[in-house]
């Protein structure tokens, strides 16, 4: 598994963490970084996943 996949995993997490906390508290910067970190871990996850996919068909 490549550790993309996992990096991104985490950095999602973490994003819906701070997105559902600055929902809470109605901080607008802290639910839009959460945001933002929430999308970018996805694309982490998805890059790792590909790189996985190439990795296996090179196989």
């Amino acid at each position: 598994m490549d550790k993309n996949r996992v990096k991104g995993a985490v950095k999602e997490a973490t994003g819906s963490i701070k997105e559902a906390a600055g929902k809470l508290t109605g901080n607008n910067r802290l639910k839009m970084e959460g945001a933002v970190e929430k999308v970018e871990g996805r694309i982490q996850a998805k890059v790792g996943k590909a790189k996985d996919a190439i990795k296996n068909a090179l196989r």
